[in-house]
């Protein structure tokens, strides 16, 4: 499961009790599970932590030689090799400036 912040912090949650090892490959890191390695939380459980941009994004964890899609993640996309994890990261939201506004001072007389 992921969860993207405001800011494009992304947390990635795997379950996998029996795993020695698990990564992330995704289209944001050239689908190399090098770069993105998920650490032992505990009970089974896997995190991991990255900063993207806002956009589209597929992948998948790795798991000791086996691929594992995320459908709990933002959706799925099938592709010609198998089913991808989708990710959504929002573009960020504009910040809007309050205009100040400046009364008028009544003339002298």
């Amino acid at each position: 499961m992921t969860n993207v912040s405001k800011d494009g912090r992304v947390s990635f949650r795997f379950f996998r009790r029996e795993a020695s090892q698990v990564r992330i490959a995704g289209d944001f890191n050239g689908w190399k599970g090098d770069r993105l390695v998920m650490k032992p939380a505990g009970d089974g459980w896997w995190t991991a932590e990255t900063s993207l941009p806002f956009g589209d994004y597929r992948f998948r964890y790795w798991v000791d030689g086996d691929w594992f899609t995320d459908y709990a993640a933002h959706g799925i996309e099938y592709s010609p090799i198998g089913i991808n994890s989708m990710l959504v990261v929002p573009k960020p939201a504009r910040r809007q400036t309050a205009k100040r506004q400046t009364a008028k001072q009544p003339e002298a007389a």
